[in-house]
């Protein structure tokens, strides 16, 4: 015996399906795109905001060229073979800073975050000139000495860094 309410359960059940498939791709693709955005608002996951300038270190100095800072008072360098960045800012008296990005509570790497720098491990936080504002990192950050010659800074490593 036909029946009309069977033949349209039958018609209507593939579309609910086709239509809760669109609705759950829809929320998966809306998840994703938000998640996207959420990571790149955090530091260790948003592309570089800083460029990293690769250097050499010959006779326990880096060299750069001042013109580097003419478009921007700071600067992330990356001496080769080294895992730390080093942090090479621009001061308003015209003196320059260089600060080793390596926690001083367990020696991980640090973020910079616009703001200081951040420690993703245990999560000290460091201003700008390296002094510790939030624990447990207890210490300064490492800085080293620079100067300024002709149109170059240097920056004078220890023998013994990091």
């Amino acid at each position: 015996m036909y029946s009309m309410k069977e033949d349209i359960t039958e018609q209507a059940m593939p579309k609910n399906m086709e239509r809760r498939q669109f609705i759950q791709s829809s929320c998966k693709l809306c998840l994703l795109g938000v998640s996207g955005i959420l990571l790149a608002q955090l530091p260790a996951c948003s592309p570089a905001a800083f460029n990293v300038v690769k250097a050499d270190i010959t006779d326990n100095k880096i060299q750069l060229p001042l013109e580097l800072f003419a478009k921007s008072g700071f600067q992330l360098v990356r001496p080769k073979g080294w895992y730390y960045d080093i942090a090479v800012t621009k001061k308003t008296d015209d003196t320059y800073q260089a600060l080793l990005l390596q926690c001083t509570h367990q020696d991980n790497q640090l973020t910079t975050t616009g703001n200081g720098y951040q420690c993703s491990l245990h999560g000290s936080v460091f201003d700008k000139d390296g002094q510790v504002k939030k624990g447990p990192a207890s210490k300064a950050l490492d800085s080293y000495a620079v100067t300024v010659l002709n149109d170059h800074l240097l920056i004078n490593i220890p023998k013994n860094h990091p």
